[in-house]
């Protein structure tokens, strides 16, 4: 289960990337670290941290 922060940053991101016509192709949790990660459009991958912290890979 993502933390609220988690969620909040996800809402926030996912929002941003479909506003420039990104399709969010994948949204899922990493078992081992607790990661959430989004794959959107062709090269767009995002890692959202249990705090909340995110960064592009």
């Amino acid at each position: 289960m993502p933390t609220q922060e988690q969620i909040k940053t996800c809402f926030i991101l996912c929002y941003q990337n479909t506003k420039m016509y990104l399709p969010i192709n994948l949204v899922t949790i990493d078992k081992r670290t607790k990661d959430v990660v989004i794959l959107a459009g062709e090269e767009t991958e995002i890692v959202i941290y249990p705090n909340g912290n995110w960064r592009y890979l």
